[in-house]
């Protein structure tokens, strides 16, 4: 599977159909319920990964944004500024 990053709200739906279906169980089969923790468990990675790169691209924007600020506060070029409106 190629490595594209998981939706995280489809992941988070996901994740409450599995609480759901351990709430909805009467007598719950020990095996399945074994399959839905470990699928539970393997979504839960996958989103706290998935956040942390969503957490460094906004860090990045975020220090690209404070590098072009600080560029402009030092009187970059007239040209870079006509190039970036």
């Amino acid at each position: 599977m190629p490595n594209k990053p998981i939706n995280l709200k489809e992941s988070l739906a996901k994740l409450n159909e599995i609480v759901g279906w351990f709430e909805n169980q009467r007598e719950l089969d020990v095996e399945v319920g074994l399959e839905k923790v470990k699928e539970g468990a393997n979504l839960v990675k996958a989103c706290k990964e998935r956040l942390k790169e969503i957490e460094n691209e906004f860090v990045e924007i975020k220090r690209d944004i404070e590098q072009e600020t600080e560029e402009d506060s030092r009187g970059g070029d007239e040209e870079d500024l006509d190039s970036t409106a």
